[in-house]
């Protein structure tokens, strides 16, 4: 009527053992997840891609960039601005802003092509990427590396969807450029670096576990 079974279970040692290497753990998380989402790998290209939406100091860092990395073009993207409501038209995009910024900081005009694209809400970071995929079928331009430069902890995730967008047949070097708001090596003790590591860690996760590239129509212009 009754038995009696083996159960296993951890022991005070055992429990100490897992508890110690779960803080382990975490603090390893914390100190390099911003490095991690904030990455910069350049490689070698003659191509340089801004998303439009920085700010003015990622604009300068921009421009330096572009003057000394040996670049023959600097391309902006980004979709509709927050907060009009969508698409208008070209010159209401990320990629028109960005590219104001750049020429601003002394880039010269005709190195400047902005690419907007048409799509907002969701997925604006591969949209963006998409239409500078088909700007360069459009326009019979054989690019087969470019560096893209982001600001801060979004630097990764738009790496990885520039990748899924762009194909395997271009390579992408990445370049984050540090807000001058909040030291970034102690970002937890600051609001906005609490806001961007939350908020890019999730997203990430989100791009690189869940997000399903569609074929995403009129995303550039004509």
């Amino acid at each position: 009527m009754f038995s009696l079974e083996p159960r296993w279970s951890l022991s005070l040692a055992g429990w100490v053992t897992l508890t110690l290497f779960a803080l382990l753990a975490s603090c390893f998380v914390f100190v390099n997840i911003y490095p991690f989402l904030a990455v910069t790998e350049r490689i070698s290209a003659d191509t340089l891609v801004v998303e439009g939406w920085i700010h003015e100091y990622a604009a300068r860092s921009a421009a330096d960039e572009f003057e000394h990395g040996g670049y023959q073009q600097i391309f902006t993207t980004g979709g509709p601005v927050v907060g009009k409501g969508g698409y208008i038209n070209d010159y209401n995009t990320s990629a028109s802003v960005g590219a104001d910024l750049l020429k601003k900081t002394g880039i010269p005009r005709e190195s400047i092509q902005m690419v907007p694209s048409r799509v907002s809400g969701r997925d604006r970071t591969y949209s963006s990427a998409v239409a500078l995929r088909n700007w360069f079928a459009q326009h019979d331009m054989h690019v087969s590396s470019i560096n893209v430069m982001t600001e801060q902890a979004h630097a990764r995730r738009t790496r990885l969807l520039f990748e899924e967008a762009l194909g395997p047949h271009v390579n992408i070097g990445i370049i984050a450029i540090s807000s001058p708001d909040y030291d970034a090596k102690h970002w937890w003790r600051y609001s906005d670096g609490v806001r961007e590591v939350i908020g890019e860690g999730i997203a990430y996760l989100y791009a690189k576990l869940f997000f399903q590239p569609d074929a995403l129509p009129n995303t550039a212009s004509d």
